[in-house]
């Protein structure tokens, strides 16, 4: 066992021996820029490796500055969706704005074409029970708003004035199961009485067995009741049912959509031949 260790010493130590006269003879021996040889080894091989090492240095650096643009970019990109979001709602403010002015714009134009002495009031709630279809104003006694009043919109009538407090009343809507109207057809002049079903739709009754109505006939205030102006548009006829030749119901669609009422006129005084309120 001892034989083939001295071996291997004796192999070690003449490796250690040629390669020590190899770097004696390297440093002896002038490359021919007349450097010596062994230090333009050296320098030959740390110059790769500092290559190396640089290259590696710059990779990571390069991915360093990617991940810092790409965490700026998503921050750029956060804001400019903040901004843009910003820019949305306010383009549909001032668009509600422009659409708000241009109703009140033309509900003091048919104030004037109407010839009535009204007052603008704008809907502040609704009726959360469905069999009672009715809707408050923000005006009230305090500007001359009673009870029997009636209300109209851009579209035509939307109800009547049941109840009124000093800075609101309470306007029971014609689609109400408890409301009526006294309507005449437009286009034949034929007349009865508008209900309203506690739904969307109207239903016109008391109308003659001849009585002249066919689908999209307009319905309009006749005035008889003594409480709405007349002329003004109520709805637009959905179907006639008849038995045989008599009439059994007419449907009518209204005019106003009610879910939709923002701002209404009423009207503040009594149509002709009614006297004051």
């Amino acid at each position: 066992m001892a034989l083939p260790d001295i071996r291997q010493r004796a192999g070690l130590l003449f490796l250690a021996v040629a390669v020590g006269h190899i770097v004696l003879i390297s440093a002896q021996v002038n490359s021919r820029s007349g450097i010596p040889l062994l230090q333009a080894v050296v320098f030959g091989v740390f110059s790769q490796v500092q290559r190396a090492a640089a290259g590696a240095l710059g990779a990571g650096q390069g991915v360093w500055n990617d991940y810092v643009d790409l965490r700026n970019v998503r921050r750029d990109n956060a804001a400019l969706r903040s901004q843009l979001a910003q820019a949305q709602v306010t383009q549909q403010q001032q668009r509600s704005q422009l659409q708000e002015t241009a109703r009140l714009q033309q509900l003091l134009e048919m104030r004037g074409r109407a010839a009535l002495s009204m007052t603008g009031a704008a809907v502040i709630a609704g009726s959360a029970a469905p069999d009672f279809r009715t809707v408050t104003l923000d005006k009230g006694r305090r500007d001359e708003v009673r009870v029997d009043m009636a209300v109209l919109a851009l579209g035509g009538v939307v109800g009547r004035v049941v109840m009124s407090s000093f800075g609101t009343a309470k306007v029971q809507l014609l689609v109400d199961r408890n409301a009526a109207i006294a309507g005449t057809v437009e286009r034949s002049r034929a007349q009865g009485i508008v209900f309203g079903t506690g739904d969307d739709l109207l239903r016109m009754d008391y109308l003659a067995a001849s009585s002249d109505v066919q689908p999209g006939d307009t319905v309009v205030s006749s005035g008889m009741e003594g409480v709405y102006p007349k002329g003004f548009p109520i709805g637009r006829v959905e179907r006639v049912e008849r038995s045989g030749p008599a009439i059994k119901t007419v449907v009518i669609r209204p005019i106003v959509d009610f879910g939709a009422l923002e701002n209404v006129l009423v009207v503040l005084e009594s149509p002709p031949g009614k006297g004051g309120r």
